[in-house]
């Protein structure tokens, strides 16, 4: 019991304190939360609770659902086609870095899937600190299609490392394809009902709203869609993502209802997820062989992939804003930290290799967001002396 309440106020004091250190040292608050879980988890103020767990999972799911809340899909589908063979182009080139680099070092087939993961997770906040950018709005357009093909792999990936390439690969796969058959169908339907009676969405969401109607039905979505997911078995946060979707898509009258949602989640459940991302890393991990130049190898492989792949967009971007959407892929934190994980309990990867893995998200997470800010200051220097 007494571990517990040490456990609670731990978590509490980092939640309260994390902005005043970031504003100190002048970096984002993702990865001051990371740094305090992963040093006072080492001293034992934190422990692996299950209902801690839980909440940090749900987290979770809910900052992969508040990304999909940045994408209005009506707009995104009138994305200039130009620009939508640009971000194909962008993600056929991650993959054939990935392909080169896993085959030449020898990495194994695992790393193929691994090295060009996209998660809007963190893009999101970024956007809370850096506002709607044409880099990121951009970088969202690339990332929403990245992650949906990430999280593919991913659930495809998770079913071949648990049943193996037979009957149950298949069964996935059919699975998936029914889902993502049926929530187009869905989509056009709704498309259609609003269309035709548009006080259908100012009902569901009235203007005037003293019983948070909005928050309740936004919620109503996210838990469907994830239970529908887990009825399914598969990846939960593809679920998460396309009931953010939702949102923005059919109830744009709501400008300020992704702000309220934002506000909630970057307030209480997402801070409790990046705390327990970092209290799972055993800071003794780092003493072993070879592992930091491992780790350091993915995060500079993984960014250099990215930042020469986002040059496809100097024509749109130029060159200091096509770097920056680069470097705003990658950091997929928390898709990393799955698929690691998933290989590591099937034994596809090694302890050493599985602990490389969370190390560079942790690196990737924190230099990244660092990185970023220096860059983007130094071009609003540059655009003041102009």
């Amino acid at each position: 019991m007494s571990e517990n309440v040490v456990l609670i106020i731990t978590i509490s004091l980092i939640i309260v304190s994390s902005p005043f250190f970031a504003k100190l040292l002048r970096i984002p608050v993702t990865p001051v939360e990371i740094i305090f879980g992963a040093i006072l988890g080492y001293f034992g103020f934190l422990h692996e609770e299950h209902l801690f767990r839980i909440v940090s999972e749900f987290g979770f799911l809910y900052l992969i659902f508040i990304a999909g809340t940045e994408i209005n899909l009506k707009n995104t589908l009138k994305t200039p086609k130009d620009l939508i063979n640009k971000v194909i182009i962008y993600i056929i080139l991650l993959y054939a870095f990935s392909i080169a680099l896993s085959l030449y070092l020898n990495l194994g087939k695992i790393f193929i899937v691994l090295l060009p993961l996209i998660s809007v997770g963190l893009i999101a906040t970024l956007s809370k600190e850096y506002g709607k950018t044409p880099w990121l709005s951009i970088s969202m357009t690339a990332g929403a299609i990245g992650e949906i093909v990430s999280i593919g792999f991913l659930t495809l990936t998770s079913s071949a490392l648990h049943s193996g390439l037979g009957f149950a690969l298949a069964k996935t796969i059919f699975a998936l394809a029914l889902f993502l058959l049926f929530m187009f169908l869905l989509f056009r339907a709704m498309e259609l009902i609003f269309w035709w009676f548009p006080e259908v969405s100012t009902s569901l969401m009235p203007h005037e709203d003293n019983k948070e109607q909005d928050i309740r039905l936004s919620m109503g979505i996210f838990f469907l869609l994830v239970g529908a997911m887990l009825y399914l078995d598969l990846e939960l946060a593809f679920g998460a993502f396309l009931a953010g979707i939702f949102i923005p898509t059919f109830f744009e009258h709501k400008k300020e209802l992704p702000e309220k949602l934002s506000s909630y989640g970057f307030g209480f459940l997402i801070p409790i997820f990046f705390i327990h991302i970092g209290s799972s890393f055993n800071l003794e991990a780092l003493f072993m062989d070879g592992l930091i130049v491992k780790a350091l190898f993915i995060t500079i492989a993984m960014t250099a992939m990215r930042v020469i792949a986002s040059l496809v967009f100097i024509k749109e971007l130029r060159l200091i804003d096509s770097i920056l959407m680069g470097l705003s892929h990658s950091m997929p934190l928390t898709l990393l930290i799955a698929m690691a994980t998933l290989a590591f309990h099937a034994k596809s990867i090694d302890e050493l290799h599985y602990y490389a893995l969370v190390l560079a998200s942790l690196f990737q997470a924190i230099s990244i967001m660092i990185v970023i800010k220096l860059i983007n200051n130094y071009k609003l220097k540059k655009e003041h002396l102009k």
